[in-house]
């Protein structure tokens, strides 16, 4: 193609080729600015509706229906009732002729007024509806009538009787006189079409109310199941915990017993005042491993549901003017209402504390404070520098705190265990109070 000067393609009045054209108000074409990359940007953040803006409006969508639905769940009976109601009378509108007899429409009509009530009084309904179902055009009042009873009473004599007077309306002719003057044959063809009328309705009640009772049979399976498979489990537990103390007693008692005696014979030969006070504290802090070990094969030994038995809280001041130590005992707040779990790792927690104290500072002042905040129990044992010579102890493997933790963790707590300042030592354990399915009790009220 030959060259040609640009206003031979475009024309004079042309826009030029590859600018952005516009229309004005009067439908001309006029030539437009080259467009930014920042307009063009602007123009699609304009027109496309934001990521964010997308996820509110999806939200918003989502809690309306939700609104909607409880709606509909709140009033489902009135508006069953409504739409049964308008149903009936467009029924009648629609079938019922112009030249009726004006108490057939009076008798259709109070029909499907009457179905207001088929809630509360099905069978009485579905007699209100026998005249304009029969003299009348009220069909459909009549089927929903026989639906509502069928699902409210089931198959009883209420049941049956409705569903003889709804065959009957549906066989019957009205005026009657035109119900004797038909044939045989059209007379089997009605009588079909009216069990056909009657069976509908009655079978679709009966349906629902089969389904429902079902449902709440295999519901009431599923929950006898798990029942089941939980007393199950129980059983395997408590075989499992029966068989460790076992264990326990047979062979732990067993050689702690031994040490016992052994310490008490070294205690009788020695004579050196230092191999006795090691030979007596070997010996006795056999004896209370060994009621500790009597206490544990007790706790393996009952099952999850006899937490009943074992210490909590209410019996810290007995532990505290047991333990041989001088401790100052603090309680904030009302314990009596603590859960059982937490109570009871709360109790173990100060006297694993005191035992450790009288292992290896049994001269030591202690202090202990239970403080029961809004949410949390708090837990607090400290102890301060021991006052003159050490007392010989074993050496602990530290497996005590270790427990202390792994009972609080498994209650959603926390514990530490840290040096004080002053040369003693610090255990703190925190407890919810909020555990699932046992309501946390009250804070205490400060004047």
């Amino acid at each position: 193609m030959p060259n040609r000067p640009r206003d031979a393609v475009n024309g004079p009045d042309m826009p030029e080729v590859g600018v952005p054209t516009q229309r004005d108000n009067d439908d001309r074409i006029w030539t437009g600015e080259p467009m930014s990359g920042e307009q063009a940007a602007d123009i699609v953040s304009a027109v496309v509706v934001p990521r964010g803006r997308a996820r509110e409006l999806g939200g918003a969508l989502r809690e309306l229906g939700g609104r909607f639905d409880g709606f509909l769940r709140r009033h489902s009976g009135p508006l069953s009732d409504l739409g049964a109601i308008a149903l009936a009378l467009m029924d009648v509108l629609l079938v019922s002729p112009k030249d009726a007899e004006l108490y057939s429409h009076i008798l259709s009509g109070l029909a499907c007024l009457a179905l207001v009530l088929r809630r509360r009084y099905p069978f009485l309904v579905l007699l209100a509806t026998v005249p304009g179902y029969l003299a009348g055009w009220s069909q459909l009042a009549g089927m929903i009538a026989l639906y509502t009873l069928a699902k409210k009473r089931t198959w009883n004599w209420q049941t049956m009787a409705g569903a003889v007077l709804m065959m009957l309306c549906a066989y019957i002719a009205w005026p009657l006189t035109k119900f004797f003057s038909l044939g045989w044959q059209e007379q089997v063809l009605n009588l079909l079409w009216a069990v056909i009328h009657t069976g509908m309705p009655l079978a679709l009640g009966l349906l629902v109310t089969t389904r429902k009772e079902l449902v709440h049979k295999l519901t009431e399976l599923a929950v006898t199941r798990e029942r089941k498979q939980h007393l199950q489990a129980q059983a395997i537990r408590a075989e499992e915990r029966t068989r460790l103390a076992r264990e326990m007693h047979d062979v732990v008692s067993h050689q702690v017993t031994l040490i016992a005696m052994q310490a008490g014979a070294l205690k009788m030969t020695v004579t050196d005042a230092d191999s006795r006070e090691i030979a007596n504290t070997i010996r006795r802090l056999s004896t209370k491993t060994l009621e500790e070990l009597r206490q544990l094969v007790g706790v393996l030994r009952t099952t999850a549901d006899d937490d009943d038995a074992r210490p909590d809280l209410t019996d810290l001041r007995r532990l505290v003017s047991d333990c041989g130590l001088a401790v100052t005992l603090n309680v904030d707040g009302d314990i009596e209402d603590i859960p059982r779990p937490v109570s009871a790792a709360a109790y173990r927690t100060v006297q694993e504390a005191l035992t450790n104290v009288g292992k290896h500072a049994p001269s030591a002042a202690v202090s202990v404070l239970v403080q029961v905040g809004e949410d949390e129990l708090e837990v607090r044992v400290r102890n301060g520098r021991p006052r003159g010579q050490r007392t010989p102890a074993l050496p602990s493997g530290g497996h005590g705190l270790v427990g202390l933790t792994e009972r609080a963790e498994l209650l959603g707590g926390s514990c530490h265990a840290e040096p004080s300042r002053d040369g003693g030592f610090v255990v703190t354990s925190r407890f919810p109070l909020a555990l699932p399915g046992v309501p946390a009790p009250q804070a205490p009220q400060h004047a």
